[in-house]
């Protein structure tokens, strides 16, 4: 929390395999750099246009420091990425640098990698998010952006419906009526929503869960004290069968792709209302050229649980990590540093819309969409379903489908995830 704290305080004071390629290793002292010509990273961003500069700049700040060293950035495809990785890291190949996303994914994998907390003691201060990238005291990757889960919602169809749009429904049972005058009035469903790939559930169970849960079960669920059998809990999964049953969703949301194919539904007006992304991706930049920036809102959950306290969820997004097997991990940590410069994530920022992890980065002449999540970023806490492991994470997606066509129950669907969740 100290991180989240200093994060406050600077946000008042500013608002401010397709490429298994590996460095090769000839047989040497670990502390001998003298071999280590070149490191290779994989991801899923260097190969995205928006994130180019970002790397550009990476790169010149490493090259800089470490002449002499090449490095290779190998995009691998996000659907297949931990498959991909997982192979490499036990066949002993792969990558010596690479990108995770906060959370199970990373903590499964920790054995793997090199705990950074000597390397980057300088920069614990300035970048903000470490907690999404540690397990047991130690951290394992450093944060790139903020991720988190705004419930954005289209100014334009409020406008339509008859609603004010800078007065946003403050409780489950008002939105729920709001969503039923849009559609009247305008053909618009209440949410965009994307689960192909089960990942809808985790957007849901992050975006209402504060406005569900008491302070104490949320606080007790990210601490690892997690009460699946609780009123509360089930509600948040009795919610997201009621919005399936009900027509508050789009048709076909089993079917559609979270990525990109929900998102586009919001931007196309056809759905008011969405649980998106902070970075950088289906979030305030997309939909901005799409609907406008001024017409873009974010909103707090709506309250479904007297006496909750709705708040932005958020952790770190995205960090790069080095490999315990890398040769000179010095030198693989100096490019992980160069990768979380100000100057690179100030690009980043700019170029394609990622609430970067950088907390000396001025970001007071944003949208309004930006102010709005930066302002809550203060009194924000962990999202719910980045708690969980990934094994968890992958049976919530199957049994979330399951919810939605209607062949589970929500008792059954918890029991299986209690249990899993003891599992893991």
């Amino acid at each position: 929390m100290k991180q989240r704290t200093l994060w406050s305080a600077v946000l008042v004071a500013a608002l401010a395999l397709t490429g298994c390629g590996s460095a090769t290793r000839p047989a040497s002292s670990p502390s001998d750099s003298s071999k280590v010509t070149k490191l290779v990273v994989w991801d899923w961003k260097s190969g995205d246009a928006a994130a180019a500069s970002y790397v550009q700049k990476a790169k010149a700040d490493f090259a800089k420091k470490h002449p002499g060293v090449t490095v290779e950035f190998v995009a691998q495809p996000f659907d297949q990425y931990y498959t991909l990785l997982g192979a490499a890291i036990q066949a002993g190949t792969g990558p010596d640098v690479m990108l995770f996303n906060g959370g199970g994914q990373i903590r499964d994998r920790v054995d793997a990698l090199l705990p950074l907390d000597q390397y980057v003691t300088g920069d614990r201060q300035r970048l903000t998010g470490w907690d999404a990238f540690g397990k047991d005291g130690k951290v394992y990757a450093a944060p790139v952006t903020l991720q988190g889960h705004p419930i954005y919602y289209n100014k334009t169809l409020y406008e339509k419906a008859g609603l004010d749009p800078a007065s946003p429904a403050t409780t489950w049972d008002e939105f729920v009526g709001d969503c039923a005058t849009i559609k009247r009035k305008t053909g618009a469903t209440c949410f965009a929503l994307g689960n192909k790939e089960g990942v809808g559930i985790q957007f849901f169970l992050s975006g209402l869960g504060s406005a569900t849960l008491t302070p104490q079960e949320y606080d007790d669920w990210i601490a690892g004290k997690r009460a699946w059998t609780s009123p509360n809990v089930k509600r948040i999964f009795e919610l997201w069968k009621t919005a399936g049953g009900s027509g508050l969703n789009n048709d076909g949301a089993n079917s559609t792709a979270m990525f990109n194919d929900a998102f586009a539904i919001f931007n196309s007006g056809k759905a008011a209302h969405i649980i998106g992304l902070m970075s950088d991706i289906g979030h305030w930049k997309d939909f901005s050229e799409f609907l406008g920036a001024d017409k873009v809102g974010v909103m707090r959950a709506p309250v479904v649980t007297s006496g909750t306290s709705p708040n932005l969820p958020y952790d770190g997004g995205i960090g790069y990590a080095v490999a315990k097997r890398a040769k000179d991990p010095s030198l693989a940590v100096g490019l992980v540093r160069s990768l979380t410069t100000t100057d690179a994530l100030a690009s980043f920022h700019s170029d394609a819309g990622a609430i970067a992890s950088d907390t000396t980065i001025d970001v007071s002449q944003g949208p309004p969409a930006v102010g709005t999540i930066v302002s809550e970023i203060k009194s924000g806490k962990p999202a719910l379903h980045v708690a969980l492991s990934s094994k968890t994470l992958d049976l919530m997606g199957r049994l979330s489908q399951q919810l939605l066509s209607g062949s589970a129950t929500v008792d059954e669907v918890v029991e299986q995830l209690a249990a899993s969740d003891r599992a893991s």
